[in-house]
């Protein structure tokens, strides 16, 4: 009888682990010492194997490039797309280096993004981090709290006050707004907010780019074997 795989439909051999057209893990059949014939008896060693990963080596690889990429996208516009792209190819190049080093038959997708997720979390603290000490640093030991507190006087008041205005906020609900957004706990529920999409945004590129690797980088290695 001829085997599909379940997600191209594309011919597979009997004793394939995984599909040779998309790299989907098979079932793994056998008719010797099972309750009869043609009864799945267990999942093959390999696709065990693609789905684990060996924590003490990624960790070693997510460190060595994670931290250096939250410094610079901490540098450069935290959430510019620069960034974002740069957080998602270092994904891609801690995956690339956990297949060479430890040589798996496959990862998969899942595995990925596993990676790609420790890589964000340790890649966006570090880039939260290194923003909240430059801000720390140039407001109280460079003394440039003027420029931020400018800045930030001129946004609300014109810019934001212009959007309300435009979407048809009335004049009490505004000022009220204001009021808060100016006050100290405004400008920090604001930073903490930014600060934190920041990480989320990172993460989520991060977490793509691990799985992106993996699905790219996995299917030679299948191919060639």
């Amino acid at each position: 009888m001829e085997l599909t795989c379940s997600r191209c439909h594309q011919t597979v051999e009997t004793a394939d682990c995984y599909c040779p057209f998309c790299g989907l893990p098979q079932f793994v059949y056998s008719t010797e010492d099972s309750a009869g014939p043609g009864q799945p008896e267990r999942w093959g060693e390999a696709v065990r194997d693609a789905g684990s990963i060996d924590w003490k080596a990624a960790l070693r690889l997510v460190l060595m490039l994670a931290v250096p990429t939250g410094i610079l996208c901490s540098m450069l516009s935290p959430v510019g797309i620069f960034s974002l792209l740069l957080m998602g190819a270092s994904s891609v190049w801690v995956v690339a280096l956990y297949m060479r080093r430890q040589r798996p038959a496959l990862i998969t997708i899942g595995a990925g993004a596993r990676i790609g997720l420790v890589t964000g979390v340790m890649g966006g603290w570090t880039a939260a981090a290194m923003t909240g000490i430059s801000l720390y640093a140039m407001r109280y030991w460079m003394h440039q709290g003027n420029v931020f507190d400018n800045f930030w006087q001129n946004l609300v008041n014109q810019q934001m006050s212009q959007q309300w205005t435009s979407m048809g906020v009335d004049a009490q609900t505004i000022a009220l707004a204001k009021s808060w957004m100016l006050s100290p706990e405004g400008r920090a529920g604001w930073v903490l907010c930014a600060i934190t999409f920041l990480m989320a945004t990172l993460l989520l590129f991060a977490v793509g780019g691990g799985a992106l690797g993996a699905r790219l980088l996995g299917r030679p290695r299948r191919s060639a074997e």
